[in-house]
């Protein structure tokens, strides 16, 4: 076992999810795995620019929790953030727009691939600043409770943005205000290029919210049905007024912590280790294993999804980069306020 493998919390029944459940999941996340590997392959031939980090091997961590919530949560991560919107139905087309910084991009070719937003998918981004979308995740909660809906927030995180002050902070809050919000620590092992180990005295992340009374659980996030099992249980207690909760996802990512990394600082033994539960492969052996569709009819949704990458490389390719006078544009937004502080 290597140095950051960790022990596999245990799973729900596989039973319990129908036929319809396990495609989904499945076109959802062989989507999410070839948007990814053509970006990795468009960013080697510079057609994609900057700073780009893909989702390769953590895609149960969003397909799991997309099942268990409902059209009207909200979604807040971090940078690496392709995955989430296109999980949630953003069209891959604007997309890949935006990371070859297109005008006809999900943000106008102005955010990049760390600032994927969607507001119509109720995805709130994408967010470049380390811990900077965790505050912000409360705070989507607080207007939730203080509008008294029954949504709640979904913050991610990766596992090196425990390290900063506003985690603390905001969990604090959210448990003192009992605020519906599930955070997520997205654990792959690494904090770019340095393991939990060398950067923690606690490397079991989850118990950083008993610090706070806050219900908290590890999580094995390379098995799509025990993301689902555990986001639908926070979820519960979210929409029944009992406050947040922390689930730390353990997962992995296959590629680097950026197009940029070259990745010395683990094992060709140790990244394969985790490719024998890749979890794309997993749910397609289940499909297959419980009869709910033939290698053909599998075959179908792989090539739906090739000719709906393809699609939105052509359309990013066609798309015309944005106007320079647009640069100030949008920088600020008039917002008229539902009540008035005294």
């Amino acid at each position: 076992m290597s140095a950051t493998t960790q022990a596999k919390p245990k799973t729900k029944d596989k039973a319990e999810f129908s036929k319809e459940t396990y495609l989904q999941w499945y076109e959802m996340m062989y989507l999410m795995r070839k948007f990814e590997d053509k970006a990795g392959q468009l960013y080697g031939m510079q057609k994609i620019r900057g700073f780009c980090h893909l989702y390769i091997g953590q895609e149960a961590c969003a397909a799991g929790a997309i099942t268990a919530l409902t059209k009207d949560d909200k979604w807040i991560t971090a940078y690496r953030d392709h995955a989430h919107p296109l999980g949630l139905g953003t069209d891959p087309r604007y997309v890949m727009a935006e990371l070859y910084g297109k005008e006809t991009g999900i943000t106008k070719g102005k955010g990049g691939s760390m600032h994927i937003f969607d507001k119509s998918k109720n995805f709130v981004g994408g967010h470049g600043i380390v811990g900077g979308q965790i505050p912000l995740g409360a705070g989507i909660a607080f207007a939730e409770k203080y509008n008294k809906t029954k949504n709640l927030c979904i913050c991610y995180m990766g596992d090196g943005a425990v390290r900063q002050g506003a985690f603390h902070e905001a969990l604090n809050l959210a448990m003192l205000w009992k605020l519906p919000v599930i955070f997520v620590i997205e654990n792959n092992g690494y904090a770019m290029g340095t393991s939990v180990k060398r950067t923690s005295n606690v490397t079991e992340l989850y118990t950083l919210g008993e610090a706070f009374d806050m219900p908290s659980e590890p999580v094995d996030a390379m098995s799509v049905e025990a993301v689902h099992t555990s986001v639908a249980r926070a979820a519960e207690r979210a929409r029944a007024g009992e406050g947040p909760t922390l689930l730390e996802f353990r997962t992995y990512r296959y590629k680097g912590h950026s197009m940029s990394d070259p990745q010395k600082y683990r094992t060709k033994e140790e990244v394969d280790e985790y490719k024998h539960r890749d979890p794309v492969e997993s749910v397609k052996r289940t499909i297959l294993e419980k009869k709910f569709a033939t290698e053909q009819e599998l075959e179908a949704i792989e090539n739906k999804v090739h000719a709906q990458v393809d699609e939105s490389v052509k359309f990013a390719e066609e798309s015309n980069f944005p106007d320079p006078k647009e640069a100030l544009t949008d920088v600020y937004v008039q917002q008229d306020y539902p009540f008035v502080l005294d």
